[in-house]
C-alpha cells in the first residue's frame, strides 16, 4: 500500500545523507502536490501566452502554502526558476508564509526592504493593497523580474477580480498583472468558489454553458483537489453537522404567525427567520440550543480524545458577538473576541491557537488564511448565506495538527458544526466535500432545490436522520467514502 500523502517525513539515503531520489531535505510533497510540481514544469517548458498562467483550487488544509513553496524549491533546485514574489491578502497571511518557507530553508523578505536586491534571499512578500498603492515604486524596484526567471504567486487569487462586496480587488488586479507581467510563470491559488467578473489573472481559461435555461460563465481551474479527496487520504477531518430547527413567531401578541425554520420556502420569511434564529435573546431559544449543543460537543472531545480542542463561533455583528462572548463566559469558558475592529485582533488571534483559551469568537476575522488547527467545532450563527462565506467558516475545523497524526486513523475522527436549520446552509452543507468550479454569472437556485435541502449539480449526501417535528436537530454526515475507510458512528 503506497505512503499516505499526509506524511511529511523526509526520506534519507542509507547512509543517512541526501535524501533518496536526489531531492533536497524537508517535507515529501502530498500526491497532488507532486501534480503540481510537474504541472508547473510543464508550463515552463512550453512557448508562448497560454503557458504563463496556473489555477490552483484546493480547499483549506490541502497545502497550498506549502505545495507553492516546495514547487517554486524544486524548480529552483533545477535551474528553472530563481525567484518568488508572493502576494497575499492580509499581513497574517503572509506569516504564514514566511513560517513555511523558513521551515524549508528559504527567506522570504517583507516588501519594503531597506534593498529590493533580489540577492537578498528567494524572494518578496507583498499585500494586494501595498502593490496598488504603491505601484510606480515597486515597478521601479521589481524591474529586476524581467531579466530573471521569477514565479509569482496570487494568493486567494479570487481577490482580484470585481466583487461587489470589494471594490479595491479591481485595482488589486490591475496592479498585480503590472507587477508580474515580467514573470515567466503566475500561479493562482484560491480555496473558495468566487463570484468575480474580470479576474485579473487566467482571464482566456472560461467556458460558457447553459444551465436550466441560462447562460453561465465559469473559470476553469488547471488543477482543482477536493475536500472529499483529502478526508479520504487522512489529511483533512471530515465534518458532521447539527442543524438545530425550530418555529419562529413574528407578529405581535395575539395577532402572530409561525414559520418552521428548515421548510420555509418565501424567501423573505426565510431571511427574517434566520435573523432571529441567531438571536440568544429569542422566545424560539434556536440560538441558544446552537450553543448549548456546540458547547456539550466540545466539552466531549475535550474529555474524551482532544484535551487542546478550541471551538469556533461565528457571530452576526460586533454587539452579536459580544452577547455570545457573555453567555459563554457566564458558563466558565475561557473566550477570545476578535473583530476588525480590533487592534489587538492579531495578537488575540495568536494566543488562541496557543490555547489560551477554549472557544474564540468572531465576525469576520476568521475565514480564509486563518488557521488553528486545534479548532474542532464550529457554531455558525450570521445571516451571511453565500456558500463561499458558510465554507471559509466551517473549514476551519478540518485542519490536522501535525502531532495528532500518528493517534488517529484514516478516516480522522471528526469535527462539528452547529447551526440554525436554515434551508440554504442546509444544502451548502450537503456539498461541502466537492469542489465546484468559479462560476461568474451564476444561475439563480431553484426553490425546489432548496426546499429539498439539496445543491444542483453536487453529490447530494444522506439526511443521518430527520424528525418528522419541528424543532429537533437534523443530522448530515458526509461525505461518502470507500467501505474499508468507513467507520461506526
Amino acid at each position: 500500500m503506497a505512503s499516505p500523502s499526509f506524511d511529511l517525513a523526509p526520506r534519507r539515503s542509507p547512509t543517512g545523507g541526501t535524501p533518496l531520489g536526489g531531492s533536497p531535505p524537508g517535507p515529501r510533497p502530498r500526491q497532488w502536490q507532486l501534480r503540481l510540481i510537474e504541472l508547473l514544469r510543464r508550463r515552463l517548458e512550453r512557448s508562448g501566452a497560454d503557458g504563463e498562467d496556473v489555477l490552483i483550487h484546493a480547499g483549506p488544509g490541502a497545502g497550498k502554502t506549502l505545495g507553492a513553496l516546495l514547487a517554486f524549491q524544486r524548480l529552483q533546485g533545477e535551474g528553472r526558476l530563481s525567484h518568488l514574489l508572493v502576494f497575499c491578502h492580509r499581513s497574517s497571511i503572509a506569516a504564514q508564509w514566511r513560517a513555511a518557507a523558513s521551515q524549508l530553508g528559504l527567506n522570504l523578505g517583507d516588501w519594503p526592504l531597506a534593498s529590493a536586491d533580489p540577492a537578498s534571499g528567494a524572494g518578496l512578500l507583498l499585500s494586494y493593497q501595498g502593490a496598488a498603492r504603491q505601484i510606480e515604486r515597486l515597478e521601479r524596484e521589481l524591474s529586476w523580474t524581467a531579466s530573471a526567471r521569477v514565479l509569482a504567486v496570487a494568493d486567494e487569487v479570487h481577490h482580484l477580480g470585481i466583487d461587489p462586496e470589494e471594490p479595491e480587488a479591481a485595482v488589486w488586479g490591475q496592479a498585480f498583472q503590472l507587477l508580474s507581467q515580467g514573470c515567466v510563470l503566475r500561479l493562482g491559488l484560491s480555496g473558495t468558489p468566487f463570484r468575480a467578473d474580470n479576474l485579473a489573472f487566467r482571464a482566456a481559461r472560461r467556458h460558457s454553458q447553459w444551465e436550466r435555461g441560462e447562460l453561465v460563465e465559469r473559470i476553469a481551474a488547471d488543477l482543482t483537489v477536493e475536500p472529499r479527496q483529502l478526508i479520504a487520504a487522512g489529511d483533512v477531518r471530515p465534518l458532521e453537522f447539527r442543524f438545530q430547527d425550530g418555529w419562529v413567531d413574528h407578529g405581535r401578541l395575539g395577532d402572530t404567525e409561525r414559520s418552521a425554520l428548515s421548510v420555509e420556502l418565501r424567501e423573505s420569511w426565510r431571511a427574517r427567520n434566520l435573523r432571529r434564529a441567531i438571536q440568544p435573546g429569542d422566545a424560539s431559544s434556536i440560538a441558544l440550543r446552537v450553543l448549548l449543543q456546540a458547547q456539550r460537543r466540545l466539552d466531549r472531545l475535550r474529555a474524551t480524545e482532544h484535551p487542546e480542542a478550541g471551538g469556533l463561533v461565528i457571530a452576526r455583528d460586533i454587539a452579536h458577538a459580544r452577547r455570545i462572548t457573555g453567555l459563554l463566559e457566564e458558563e466558565g469558558d475561557r473566550v477570545v473576541l476578535v473583530h476588525s475592529q480590533d487592534p489587538e485582533a492579531a495578537t488575540r488571534l495568536q494566543a488562541f491557537r496557543q490555547g489560551e483559551a477554549k472557544w474564540l469568537v468572531s465576525i469576520d476575522m476568521c475565514a480564509e488564511g486563518f488557521d488553528a488547527p486545534r479548532l474542532r467545532v464550529v457554531a455558525y450563527l450570521s445571516t451571511v448565506v453565500t456558500r463561499s462565506r458558510f465554507l471559509q467558516a466551517i473549514t476551519r475545523a478540518v485542519r490536522m495538527e501535525a502531532g495528532r497524526c500518528g493517534l488517529e486513523g484514516i478516516p480522522r475522527q471528526a469535527s462539528y458544526v452547529f447551526a440554525p436549520a436554515d434551508p440554504r446552509l442546509i444544502a451548502f452543507a450537503r456539498t461541502w466535500s466537492v469542489a465546484e468550479p468559479y462560476q461568474i454569472r451564476p444561475a439563480a437556485i431553484p426553490t425546489d432545490a432548496v426546499a429539498a435541502g439539496g445543491a444542483s449539480g453536487g453529490t447530494s449526501l444522506p439526511l443521518q436522520a430527520l424528525a418528522e417535528g419541528v424543532g429537533e436537530v437534523i443530522r448530515l454526515r458526509g461525505p461518502e467514502l470507500p467501505r474499508f475507510l468507513s467507520r461506526p458512528a
